[in-house]
């Protein structure tokens, strides 16, 4: 337990110290999130969060991890490093969706053949039981990446993903801690400790965004946490089985998973790219019913932690009832949200400048010495 709270007070106190001189440094080299008709905020804020982030998980993890004990983890942070690296890439560089996406396949092939986080079994959800290699692995990938994305998709509004994220790593992280697993619970509580020190820094009016270097390596993290979770759960030789344990850690990811199904259904069946952008995601749909950031942010967590509690103590009535009844119910809640709703829409006014324009279409990044802007203003639609 005290090696567990040192790594956490380390990630809290790297974390904490480093956002403000990331912010800091933003504000020297003008690299800022530009607002558009489609994002929420008004005036330019850094969002390389992930970048303090990440260095408090890393730096925290590794002075009190051993590989030699646990050797999977290296393999775990050559997929972190990667995923950091092209989410810093394209908070800096806009890059294509597909070129994100083959990169989270690597990543996810090195968890996957390396560090031998894989699907098994479906315990019997759909009544199967022990899959092949042939069709857990793909299924894993498929988990994986959309777990990945999830994340960062609902990365929309200020403090959402992060107190997702804290939600996530800190149940997790208690289960690894009562059930034997020091290790995965040393890496869960970095991650939730990291994540603490950010949302001081992230909760509305936020000062810093996470970017996609933080949310691609918190679903990253988070997709390894679960899929241990679920194997070591499941089996009747663990320190601490449960019931169900596919349908709780579907649950503890609730609403990132469900409003990502969610969105990607809409834009396929509306002929578009799965990956491209919209104001469909709930937050929107809650922040156009006139709730604020705040509020947006105690009702998703509130929910998830609702569902988690209900699929929890339901735990007896298997997965298949489990998963079918939560998800079925989240779906119908979204789906009366975004059909009897008033939308708003975000205007952006500013000055067109054929130069601003190319460098725009290249870069996610501006500097507002030569270049002037004109606030957002809300519009009643």
């Amino acid at each position: 337990m005290l090696q567990i709270l040192i790594t956490a007070i380390i990630s809290f106190i790297v974390a904490f110290l480093a956002i403000p001189v990331i912010v800091l440094i933003a504000d020297k080299k003008k690299l800022y999130d530009i607002p558009d008709e489609r994002k929420l905020h008004k005036h330019t804020i850094a969002s390389l969060g992930g970048v303090g982030i990440f260095i408090a998980l890393t730096f925290a993890s590794l002075l009190n991890i051993s590989f030699l004990e646990n050797p999977e983890f290296q393999y775990f942070f050559a997929a972190l490093f990667i995923m950091f690296f092209i989410g810093l890439k394209d908070d800096i560089i806009a890059l294509s969706a597909f070129k994100k996406f083959i990169v989270q396949i690597i990543a996810a092939a090195i968890i996957i053949h390396l560090g031998g986080i894989r699907i098994e079994s479906l315990y019997g959800i759909l009544g199967i039981e022990t899959l092949e290699p042939m069709y857990g692995i793909p299924l894993t990938y498929i988990v994986i990446v959309l777990l990945v994305n999830a994340f960062n998709l609902i990365d929309g509004i200020d403090g959402l993903a992060g107190g997702l994220g804290l939600m996530v790593t800190l149940l997790l992280g208690t289960y690894f801690y009562l059930g034997g697993l020091p290790a995965y619970a040393i890496f869960s509580f970095a991650l939730s400790a990291a994540l603490l020190a950010f949302l001081i820094f992230n909760f509305h009016p936020a000062k810093i965004f996470m970017g996609d270097s933080g949310s691609l390596l918190i679903g990253m993290v988070v997709s390894i946490l679960v899929l241990k979770f679920v194997t070591v759960a499941s089996s009747p030789f663990a320190v601490l089985p449960i019931s169900s344990a596919a349908a709780i850690g579907a649950s503890v990811l609730l609403i990132p998973l469900a409003d990502t199904i969610r969105v990607f259904a809409i834009r396929i069946l509306k002929g578009r790219s799965p990956f491209s952008p919209d104001r469909n995601h709930i937050h929107h749909i809650l922040l156009d019913k006139g709730l604020s950031h705040s509020s947006v942010v105690l009702v998703c967590v509130s929910e998830n932690i609702l569902m988690i509690g209900a699929v929890y103590f339901g735990r007896n009535l298997g997965n298949n009832i489990l998963m079918l009844s939560v998800f079925a119910l989240t779906f119908l809640t979204m789906g009366i949200l975004y059909t009897t709703l008033p939308r708003r829409k975000l205007v952006l006014q500013r000055q067109i400048i054929s130069s601003l324009q190319a460098k725009k279409a290249r870069s996610k990044v501006i500097d507002l010495s030569t270049k002037q802007h004109l606030p957002v203003e809300k519009v009643q639609g």
